[in-house]
């Protein structure tokens, strides 16, 4: 019997951390270790209690328990390595993360290598046995002319993995960031963006054709059609999923109905990831065990899962 499955059995948190993993879905400013931050800052951030209606409600937490206090280019090397710190105390071993493009010039002096040392420094300090796939982040709510303003500085930059395109499903048409994922993928970068959490399955099935997506961040709205899903399956397009963050923003119903397996019985392209740590205390140990608990998932389904998100695409 394989190790990481007897943990699971077990119900042992401590050795499931004990397992590399890989956690594809991490936002560093709410990804980080509480105890890290407690000890470099002295300011105490609890998760939520119960679930949320809204994403309204979880700005809203953002701005209650975080404020403007992070917002400085010291706190952010501080976020950083609070996230690098939380990994390794999860046994996360691949880790993919990244600064917002409108980040470089708020907190890194509009100097792209001073970014990337930020990351590759508090990695080799604090993880260096974790693979750093470093991300840029756009955001929807940007005007197309800005994101492509900012990421002026990030082009033939080697250090970046890959590029994704989060916030507001319905901020603006995906269209409309055609141009600037041509490029990307010119760049060699892998195209991925955040699709399917709150919109429908026709979303996600035309993000990945609009942007020649490699990956999609959640995606879980695919399930709704299974023509989206035999696509998904098909091509292997890579869905990166967070379950208790879609429970407990009333996406799922529970974890025993997540459609993650669903997805995975049809064959779909899964990972198991965190989301936003320290509102949903979702590590990535943490989710495997709730889907196996709530026996949405059998044990040999998520370490095959668990090995997939570790091989390199």
């Amino acid at each position: 019997m394989d190790d990481f499955i007897a943990a699971l059995e077990q119900r042992d948190l401590g050795k499931i951390r004990s397992f590399p993993k890989s956690d594809l879905h991490n936002h560093f400013v709410l990804g980080g270790s509480r105890e890290y931050l407690w000890q470099m800052t002295g300011v105490q951030i609890k998760p939520i209690h119960g679930s949320l209606s809204s994403m309204d409600e979880m700005h809203a937490w953002n701005r209650d328990n975080l404020g403007k206090r992070f917002d400085t280019p010291e706190m952010r090397r501080i976020l950083i390595g609070a996230t690098f710190q939380q990994a390794s105390d999860d046994g996360v071993t691949v880790l993919e993360i990244g600064e917002d493009v409108w980040g470089l010039r708020e907190f890194f002096h509009n100097d792209i290598d001073e970014l990337v040392e930020a990351f590759t420094t508090a990695q080799r300090e604090i993880a260096p046995n974790i693979e750093l796939r470093l991300q840029i982040g756009l955001s929807r709510h940007c005007p197309i002319g800005y994101l492509e303003d900012c990421l002026s500085h990030f082009w033939g930059n080697t250090a970046f993995y890959s590029i994704d395109l989060y916030g507001d499903e319905f901020a603006q048409p995906i269209e409309n960031f055609k141009t600037i994922y041509r490029r990307a993928k010119q760049e060699g970068l892998r195209l991925k963006a955040h699709v399917g959490e709150w919109g429908s399955a026709d979303d996600v099935r035309r993000a990945v054709e609009e942007l020649e997506l490699n990956e999609v961040q959640h995606g879980i709205s695919a399930i709704q059609d299974k023509k989206v899903v035999r696509f998904l399956a098909d091509y292997r397009i890579r869905l990166n999923i967070t379950p208790s963050s879609n429970v407990l923003l009333g996406r799922v119903k529970s974890m025993a109905d997540h459609p993650i397996r669903r997805l995975y019985r049809s064959g779909v392209d899964v990972t198991i990831n965190s989301d936003d740590i320290l509102i949903f205390d979702s590590d990535v140990s943490k989710e495997y065990l709730r889907l196996y608990e709530s026996g949405c998932l059998l044990a040999e389904e998520l370490d095959d899962i668990r090995q997939n998100g570790l091989k390199p695409k």
